[in-house]
């Protein structure tokens, strides 16, 4: 059964640490994490290239079908995991946001390009504001843009996701939850399973609509 709770309330106990979390309402909250995070890092990826690129064309992002990027949900998670205690002062948050984003960014630039032999998703070098860059992978303002966009996991999705834990049922919040993570975890699988199997990948069925990849 729904309960009474406005989100101005649950805003307020958010912030002031008022609100003790059973095990399910935060493995629940985690699993929506992972499934915003990633579907926002996606449309900043998609919006982002299409400015940058500076060409009229807008280019296919990430590798799976759907709209996901596992690399936000991972920072994602990590910052929430590191900063929640500190979220009632946003400068701590966004101190810790932009340590942790710029040394995840760093790590997993650094092992792709090691272990692939080259291999970049990503290349700051050839980026006009890229003041800090280092090797490529990590510069000062693609830190500072994702500690800015954790500022707004902290304050925006984290609080809603509170509210729904403790707004809906046990079952409601469960089922909402565990269906949405399910669903974006087997893509995930399903494509790096196709990849290592050397079988048609969700990126070579975008790629045979049309679409291209940068």
């Amino acid at each position: 059964m729904a309960k009474k709770l406005s989100f101005k309330q649950n805003y307020r106990d958010y912030l002031e640490d008022k609100v003790k979390l059973k095990l399910y309402q935060k493995a629940g909250i985690a699993f929506l994490i992972v499934v915003i995070a990633g579907m926002v890092g996606w449309i900043y990826e998609f919006i982002f290239t299409f400015i940058n690129e500076g060409d009229g064309i807008w280019y296919m992002k990430g590798g799976n079908l759907l709209p996901w990027i596992n690399i936000y949900a991972i920072g994602a998670i990590l910052v929430t995991s590191l900063a929640y205690k500190f979220r009632r002062y946003p400068w701590a948050v966004f101190v810790i946001s932009f340590f942790v984003t710029g040394a995840l960014e760093l790590a997993a630039g650094w092992l792709v390009y090691t272990i692939g032999d080259g291999t970049r998703y990503w290349d700051y070098n050839g980026e006009p504001w890229n003041f800090g860059n280092i090797g490529g992978f990590v510069c000062l303002a693609s830190a500072t843009v994702f500690a800015i966009g954790c500022l707004a996991l902290a304050y925006i999705v984290m609080p809603f996701g509170v509210f729904l834990a403790r707004k809906m049922s046990k079952r409601g919040f469960l089922i909402l939850t565990i269906s949405l993570f399910a669903v974006i975890m087997l893509d995930e699988v399903t494509n790096l399973t196709l990849k290592n199997l050397d079988l048609p990948t969700a990126m070579d069925f975008y790629q045979s609509l049309g679409w291209k990849y940068r």
